[in-house]
């Protein structure tokens, strides 16, 4: 079987038989005022951090969701967009789907605010999107794109772009590699049905974002999420991979490069009164201004005597200019 069919028999296998703690999140899930996620759901949670962002969720937003699992997120996102169809939830894994419904309908037991037709179950898969062009504020995916390998991932972006709105959003959470991961991990498709061998390094994950013409990426949070041993893996030394979620906005790319904000802040440490860079950014004295990096760059650059710069975060929920 090719990598994906191997990863579809997987996830047919857990879909029916759930697997505990699977993957890579530990947390609760999200906790919101009259929100109850049933318990099967979050035995259920495959995923690797979250895609469910309040802030990215004003105005009742019409949300795709690819690869619907257990159901928690597209549970989740209904909270914010309580009207028939507002969530479109996307599974090629027949069983998967079939749990996703059960799941729901436990939900709409246990939530009076919520009804099954919220949340609309599609057969489908990532590079066969059944929506139209331009047609969602907001898609989502929760560890799976990790899973493709790199021309899957192009063609996957590329699918997401198109369904997506002018000014919408992905949103995502993957795991991503500390260094490139050995070709003899990334050729064991079961290793990479369990999202630990699949994974880009940063770089390569956000450049894979640029490529497709998204032109602002925002990084909502980076945490470590496995460390595979040298024994287990058969590696020189041990390799850690960490759980990224980010937000990217189909918006033009800049002339001189896509924005992407990391947590960085810049903070004039001049005499005069502000500083003005002539590129749209007026900073006053000793108050921290949230900056992309390539501000950050080009402020260090050109001012390396009155600007500090405070290192990325990796939690970055808004503000500031680029």
């Amino acid at each position: 079987m090719s990598y994906l069919e191997t990863t579809a028999k997987f996830y047919s296998d857990v879909a029916e038989d759930p697997m505990v703690g699977l993957c890579c999140v530990q947390s609760t899930p999200l906790q919101l005022p009259g929100l109850n996620v049933p318990t099967l759901m979050q035995e259920m949670n495959y995923g690797c951090g979250t895609t469910v962002h309040p802030s990215e969720l004003s105005g009742d937003p019409t949300v795709l969701y690819v690869g619907v699992g257990g159901g928690i997120e597209a549970l989740q996102f209904s909270y914010f967009s309580r009207r028939p169809q507002a969530i479109i939830a996307v599974d090629p894994v027949d069983s998967m789907r079939v749990a996703a419904q059960r799941n729901l309908a436990i939900a709409a037991a246990e939530n009076d605010w919520f009804d099954t037709s919220f949340v609309d179950i599609r057969e489908g898969d990532a590079f066969n999107l059944p929506l139209p062009d331009n047609s969602v504020d907001v898609m989502a995916q929760n560890c799976l794109f990790n899973i493709f390998e790199p021309n899957d991932l192009a063609r996957a972006l590329k699918e997401a772009y198109r369904v997506i709105k002018p000014g919408g959003r992905l949103v995502m959470s993957d795991p991503i590699a500390t260094r490139p991961i050995p070709l003899h991990l990334q050729q064991d498709e079961r290793l990479r049905a369990l999202c630990l061998s699949g994974a880009l390094t940063y770089n390569e994950y956000i450049q894979a974002l640029i490529d497709t013409g998204f032109g602002q990426v925002e990084i909502r949070a980076r945490r470590p999420y496995r460390l595979l041993g040298k024994e287990t893996y058969k590696l020189n030394q041990p390799l850690l991979l960490e759980s990224l979620d980010s937000v990217a906005f189909k918006v033009p790319i800049p002339p001189d490069g896509a924005c992407v904000f990391t947590g960085k802040t810049a903070v004039y440490a001049g005499n005069e009164d502000y500083l003005d860079d002539r590129a749209g950014h007026i900073m006053q004295p000793g108050i921290p201004l949230a900056v992309c990096d390539k501000t950050a760059t080009n402020l260090a650059s050109r001012f390396p005597n009155d600007i500090v710069l405070t290192p990325s975060t990796w939690f970055y929920d808004g503000g500031g200019c680029c």
